[in-house]
């Protein structure tokens, strides 16, 4: 009791540390965008050669990172923690399929460790690197980022769904052993237009991973759209704020009604 809030403000305070990893990317960049709006203090986590294909915006700092080399991540959290003693909040946008489809029986188990580790292991090490600084902030915040697929098991992309599923199992673990200086939570989208789920929103017979028909899923939405990258931003930084201080270990479905659980 007492405290003071303001419910004009969604996300983070205005000067709040947040590193957004994978923000060199359609749903990152959003994100980055939004902090900066915001007046936030925010450093992108991504490749090299990313960013150079994708530079941050003027103001925001950049720190190499690559998602499946252990010694990097440690690395760009050590350099996180050197330009300041703590941090707010981490979001973490890393991940994705390998651009291939098969069934389960039939996946080269070289494929799935691959996708295992862009997804899932990634995210471990990345969010084990951070509490340190997480819990220096007195108040800090996870928000990972998982998929529909991991509630759906669609076919063919067994590895993703897989890696997504785990995902928030080890998100809501890290939220349930650090709280309560530490929440985690996921957000879970569906079909993204530029992202990989989906091809194109306007051709009904365009094909996403897995062989997956976009007109077939877009009929199954009852808001009737896939996502833009910036429905994605509000409740990535809700998560990541103090007006969310009561979540901890929760997916927020970001698929247009597609899924309800």
């Amino acid at each position: 009791m007492g405290r003071t809030f303001d419910f004009a403000r969604l996300g983070p305070p205005v000067g709040a540390r947040v590193a957004v990893a994978g923000g060199c990317g359609g749903i990152g960049s959003a994100i980055v965008k939004g902090c900066v709006e915001t007046d936030l203090d925010v450093t992108v986590l991504d490749l090299a050669a990313t960013q150079e294909k994708n530079p941050v915006p003027d103001g925001v700092k950049f720190i190499p990172l690559d998602a499946h080399d252990e010694a990097s991540i440690e690395a760009a959290f050590l350099e996180l923690g050197k330009q300041g003693d703590h941090l707010d909040a981490l979001i973490n946008l890393i991940g994705g399929g390998d651009g291939a489809s098969s069934k389960l029986v039939d996946l080269p188990v070289e494929r799935l460790d691959r996708v295992l580790s862009l997804n899932l292991r990634s995210a471990f090490l990345m969010c084990r690197a951070a509490m340190s600084l997480l819990k220096a902030s007195g108040a800090g915040a996870i928000v990972n980022t998982a998929s529909a697929a991991a509630y759906r098991g669609l076919p063919n992309v067994g590895a993703y769904t897989a890696a997504k599923a785990g995902l928030i199992g080890i998100t809501k673990t890290f939220a349930t052993e650090n709280a309560p200086v530490v929440r985690a939570n996921v957000i879970a989208p569906g079909g993204v237009t530029n992202k990989v789920t989906v091809i194109s929103k306007e051709d009904g017979n365009a094909i996403g991973p897995g062989n997956l028909q976009v007109g077939q899923v877009l009929k199954q939405i009852p808001l009737g759209r896939f996502a833009d990258v910036e429905d994605m931003v509000g409740p990535a930084l809700f998560l990541a704020g103090p007006m969310s201080e009561y979540m901890t270990g929760q997916v927020l479905h970001l698929s247009g009604g597609l899924l309800t659980p």
